[in-house]
């Protein structure tokens, strides 16, 4: 959806109102309209040197320390943002995609930037990794977390993480897996709906964060790669008597892990489509077994004793391509349903990637802490007012007034004439 004309400005207006009301400082009230507005006008930099000048600004100083400084806190704007994505998409049908993306860098200056993993490229490169978690419901996605992964060699430098200005309470060394959790946590106190977490082999490799999940009573379907080892669920855990010294301390699994290629070998496969895509439905042969994954404790064997009954599932692509998924659904979930969740993690990336064409996700130029995660939190109240844009009308279009369109998110046209400044109800001046 494409809008012209200056309409969609009095629309913001009233929407972000809330967000205005938890910035405690006037001159950020008086600022923040004006960078939301940069973000979502057309233009090929959303950095603040050429958001500044499409907004008519004479300079871009004051956009830039509004953004960059550590004065303020963006943790009452989280909670605006994780109220409004609940109200747009929450509900116990929407899933919680955690992921991550990747934003290239030159140099080694900005925070957090290391020569890692770039999913975006398919490759290690230099660049900053976000750990990110989206709300979805009908194919319908709105980022509500975007944090700094720092890498090992930062957590290392205390004096490199002082210039960088990251805070006290995020230089301890955590896995994405953690910062994730960390980020679950905050956003259920904040009381976000949602049905079933997905995350791809990257976090569900992990057994401590499988099972903090399970911990928290939450449902989950992630990825794992296929040596991932399980048990049969008949699997028994023994006590043998060895006939000379101490009794055994741990017990013995009756039979042995097997991966996860290996169990599905015999398994039935079927075709199962999970959604249409442009010219047909999306398909694939997907077959699933009840098991006992290996990641309980370890004994003298190397091997990990059983843990929770989860489905394991296979998906066999056109391409050739095998994937294997594991998920605490119900032993009576049908396949169709461990399907569609499965796939949905695919909205994620679509959001990511409007996020960087679009609203400049990975345009920022400054190096600290503050400044790329106030930019990130300016980034996602941008996307969630371009779905608000996206139900609105399509709830005065749409064929029916409670389902979610499937055609991309709205993106805004360049009004015509000259960019005007927020009304001062919105703009409120220092």
């Amino acid at each position: 959806m494409a809008l012209s004309g200056g309409g969609w400005l009095d629309e913001l207006e009233a929407w972000s109102e809330p967000f205005l009301d938890a910035l405690d400082h006037p001159a950020r009230r008086h600022w923040a309209p004006y960078y939301l507005r940069g973000l979502l006008l057309p233009g090929e930099r959303k950095s603040v040197q050429p958001m500044a000048a499409r907004l008519g600004l004479p300079a871009h100083d004051q956009l830039h320390n509004f953004v960059a400084s550590p004065a303020w806190d963006g943790a009452p704007l989280e909670a605006v943002l994780a109220a409004k994505a609940d109200a747009l998409v929450g509900g116990p049908d929407a899933v919680l995609v955690v992921d991550d993306t990747a934003l290239p860098k030159k140099g080694s200056a900005s925070v957090g930037v290391a020569h890692q993993y770039a999913g975006a490229l398919g490759k290690n490169a230099n660049c900053q990794a976000l750990v990110s978690l989206t709300l979805a419901r009908d194919e319908v996605p709105v980022p509500v977390a975007l944090r700094l992964f720092l890498p090992r060699e930062w957590v290392a430098d205390p004096a490199r993480l002082e210039r960088a200005g990251v805070p006290e309470a995020h230089r301890a060394p955590r896995a994405k897996g953690e910062v994730a959790l960390a980020e679950i946590d905050r956003l259920t106190a904040l009381g976000l709906r949602f049905g079933c977490v997905l995350a791809d082999a990257g976090y569900g490799n992990g057994a401590l964060f499988r099972q903090a999940l399970s911990a928290r009573g939450l449902l989950w379907a992630v990825g794992i790669p296929r040596v991932q080892k399980a048990y049969g669920t008949e699997v028994a855990l023994l006590w043998p008597k060895a006939r000379t010294g101490r009794p055994r301390l741990r017990p013995m699994p009756s039979e042995a892990p097997v991966p996860a290629e290996d169990l599905l070998t015999a398994a039935e496969w079927r075709p199962v489509a999970w959604r249409r895509g442009t010219k047909a439905p999306l398909s694939a042969k997907f077959a699933a077994l009840r098991v006992r994954i290996a990641d309980g404790e370890a004994i003298r064997t190397g091997i990990h004793l059983p843990g929770e009954e989860v489905w394991l599932v296979g998906e066999r692509r056109a391409s050739g391509e095998t994937k294997y998924h594991l998920s605490n659904l119900p032993a009576d979930a049908p396949l169709e349903r461990l399907v569609g969740l499965i796939k949905a993690r695919w909205v994620c990336e679509q959001a990511h990637q409007q996020m960087k064409e679009e609203l400049g996700l990975d345009h920022f130029e400054g190096r600290n802490w503050h400044g790329l995660h106030h930019h990130a939190l300016m980034v996602m109240v941008a996307m969630a007012f371009l779905q608000h844009l996206r139900l609105a009308e399509h709830r005065r279009t749409g064929p029916g007034k409670n389902a979610a369109p499937r055609s991309g998110p709205a993106t805004i046209a360049q009004p015509a004439g000259r960019a005007r400044r927020p009304r001062r109800s919105l703009a409120r001046a220092a």
